[in-house]
């Protein structure tokens, strides 16, 4: 993919707040309308199939990367611009992060989480430093407090907790994924 690109940790499910599906519509129209092109892990379902969904039908371009034994579930999107199949999550993670300007994570559960923590871990290690954003400060909070309390125990520095930020405005990240891509 050409241009400044976005990578979007999500669920694979919706989650029980509507809200959530709203949000990851509106980020990926966002994108769509900034130029960003959308990684996501190549899934249909879930927050991960609404904003692709959301990107493409305004006019973006998505790329998703799956690992083969979720795309042997067919659970892959059939309408992303580019599908990379890895051997594996790890694989995925970092072809991922390799295609990636800057990153956010939507709401999600485990596998969000892991993928939003090892990009986080990898900045910390001062391995890269591109922007990583939470999108729903009110979903991310416990997150935030744990980075927090590991600060307060002394096993993170604390400037760690700023190298992630909460963003609440899909425009917003829209807009500093362009800028980390090189964009306007």
């Amino acid at each position: 993919m050409t241009g400044p690109s976005l990578c979007v940790f999500c669920g694979s499910a919706r989650g029980g707040d509507p809200r959530h599906a709203d949000d990851a519509r509106r980020l990926g129209r966002a994108c769509a309308a900034a130029g960003v092109a959308v990684v996501t892990g190549g899934a249909a379902i879930g927050l991960m199939g609404v904003v692709a969904d959301a990107a493409i039908a305004a006019g973006g371009r998505v790329a998703g990367v799956i690992p083969e034994f979720l795309e042997r579930r067919e659970i892959a999107h059939r309408g992303l611009a580019e599908t990379i199949v890895t051997d594996g999550m790890h694989a995925r993670k970092r072809r991922m992060f390799d295609m990636a300007d800057a990153f956010v994570a939507l709401p999600g559960g485990i596998g969000t989480l892991d993928e939003i923590a090892e990009v986080l871990a990898w900045r910390y290690l001062e391995l890269h430093e591109k922007p990583l954003m939470l999108f729903d400060s009110a979903y991310w909070a416990p997150f935030l407090a744990l980075l927090e309390h590991m600060a307060a125990q002394g096993f993170l520095r604390p400037a760690a907790l700023a190298m992630c930020e909460t963003v609440d405005d899909a425009a917003e990240v829209a807009r500093r994924a362009a800028n980390a891509g090189g964009g306007a």
